[in-house]
């Protein structure tokens, strides 16, 4: 058994979970979180103020899978 953890942008829960029902996976534990990397941050006024929204709102998946579905579930996420 392993646990797979993925961070996304929220808008591609619903693809990936669908994704994941194909191939049989119909559990998952999913978590609202904030992170930066990449992505970065957007700027943005408040009252004519400039600030910079470094930690944007992502999704968590957990998921567990058997050893043998490892590859498939890891290749649904990514794809």
């Amino acid at each position: 058994m392993k646990r797979i953890e993925a961070v996304i942008r929220p808008e591609r829960l619903g693809p990936i979970r669908a994704a994941l029902e194909e191939l049989g996976h119909r559990g998952m534990t999913v978590m609202e979180v904030k992170g930066h990397g990449v992505q970065g941050g957007k700027p943005h006024q408040y009252r004519g103020a400039s600030y910079r929204a470094d930690f944007l709102p992502k999704v968590m998946l957990l998921v567990a899978c058997s050893n043998d579905n490892v590859e498939q579930v890891v290749e649904a996420i990514c794809t």
